[in-house]
């Protein structure tokens, strides 16, 4: 996915809103994980994002997608934001983030997901690591379901 950054998207600085950043990496892992599984999908989590560089009007922004790995209903997505002047030919890696989206039946429950098969050796590593991620994840929402019962 890619696109121009536009002036109405800009701070005071002249650079690209994080939250647009952020709106722009969840539409490309929505992508990603509808083409994936052929439903309709929700976001559940956004891992952190750090921003490494800043995005300036009139740079292209573009956004690559992948389903790293299936867990039943529940996909994770790696998303990689590059932006490039066009002008000087240069690419930078702005940040990259793992999006869990979880799939919908035409009731809107959580359905199956059919499996990702990792083939190269890239996708082979990147399906090992999200095991270790969704883990991570897990635990988070555990704690926060602990505290949040104890603040009742």
């Amino acid at each position: 996915m890619a696109e121009f950054a536009l002036p109405i998207y800009a701070n005071p600085l002249g650079n690209v809103l994080g939250g647009r950043i952020m709106h722009l990496v969840d539409l490309a892992g929505a992508t990603a994980a509808i083409r994936h599984c052929r439903c309709a999908v929700v976001t559940a989590s956004v891992d952190s994002m750090s921003f490494l560089h800043p995005i300036k009007i009139g740079q292209l922004i573009t956004l690559k997608a992948s389903v790293n790995r299936v867990f039943r209903t529940s996909m994770e997505v790696g998303v990689k934001v590059l932006v490039e002047d066009l002008h000087r030919g240069i690419v930078y890696h702005t940040n990259s983030s793992y999006v869990t989206f979880v799939a919908l039946d035409d009731d809107g429950k959580p359905r199956p997901v059919p499996p990702v098969i990792p083939e190269t050796d890239a996708e082979k590593r990147r399906w090992r690591e999200a095991d270790a991620r969704r883990a991570q994840r897990l635990a988070s929402k555990r704690v926060a379901l602990e505290h949040e019962s104890h603040n009742d």
